[in-house]
């Protein structure tokens, strides 16, 4: 066995020309190169900061677009479901949509966007249903109440969020909350007195007091002030009063239920109650 070394190897005079070039040449090719691709950079950058490289991808991107409606893939209907408020016309002008646009042009996600900009978008699902068909699936806001504050009148939904333009007059059967910080709670407030029916339907309006608890205001003109805590409980208790004495068929102004153990019944001055008067009444 031979072990062969550089030194061994023959002469061959091809590889004697392609011996290395001397330090300072080497050197100088380095410095040519580094300068050409510096050059490179600078004019790369030139044609971005001077828009055309983005100009040449726009054109490409358009021409591409044009090629596939041609094929057919171009938007000729806009299906829509869940929408029962919201204006047609508002959601075209909002797509920015017209029959034979390319449909792979269509950006979903920023149509989405758009849409839940609406007054009674809550969330919309958009999609592109190849080969010419746009799909929106609208979840609408919930009218919840009118909400009276500093002597206007707004539609809120569920979440206490006015819903912009929603005409009060178009709204009026709604029950009203009143206070700074009502619509935050209304929600809660109206699933406890739609747990009494009789008594809900005698219900006008809501009173946020102090941002801890609530004043009703029945048709006939009765407050009944509601405690801070456990509202429920004081609702039904004033259910089960109206069903076993019919205390709101008396001429009483106010009804106080914030203390648990006893029910405080102020009547309209010089009135008498009549009937049988409840357990534990305070007049």
């Amino acid at each position: 066995m031979r072990f062969i070394g550089a030194e061994d190897q023959p002469y061959d005079r091809r590889r004697d020309r392609r011996r290395p070039l001397p330090i300072d040449w080497r050197r100088r090719a380095r410095f040519a190169t580094a300068g050409a691709g510096g050059l490179a950079v600078v004019g790369l950058g030139w044609l971005m900061v001077d828009g055309w490289y983005g100009r040449q991808l726009a054109a490409i991107g358009d021409s591409l677009y044009a090629a596939s409606a041609s094929a057919g893939l171009n938007v000729q209907d806009v299906l829509v479901e869940g929408r029962a408020r919201t204006q047609r016309e508002a959601i075209l002008a909002t797509l920015g949509l017209s029959r034979g646009t390319p449909i792979l042009s269509f950006d979903p996600h920023a149509a989405k966007e758009r849409l839940e900009t609406l007054p009674w978008v809550h969330e919309a699902t958009v999609e592109r249903r190849l080969p010419d068909t746009v799909y929106l699936r609208l979840s609408e806001r919930e009218p919840l109440a009118l909400w009276q504050y500093e002597g206007k009148l707004a539609v809120i939904d569920r979440t206490g969020q006015v819903i912009a333009g929603a005409p009060a007059a178009a709204f009026a059967t709604l029950p009203v909350v009143v206070g700074e910080d009502a619509p935050r709670t209304a929600e809660a407030l109206l699933r406890v007195l739609d747990s009494e029916p009789e008594l809900r339907v005698r219900v006008a309006a809501a009173i946020r007091v102090q941002g801890r608890r609530w004043n009703i205001r029945l048709h006939d003109g009765i407050d009944i002030r509601l405690p801070e805590s456990n509202a429920a409980a004081a609702w039904a208790e004033l259910a089960r009063l109206q069903r076993e004495h019919e205390v709101l068929q008396r001429d009483v102004v106010t009804i106080d239920l914030r203390l648990p153990d006893r029910l405080v019944v102020r009547t309209a001055p010089g009135a008498a109650l009549t009937g049988k008067r409840p357990a534990g009444e305070d007049t």
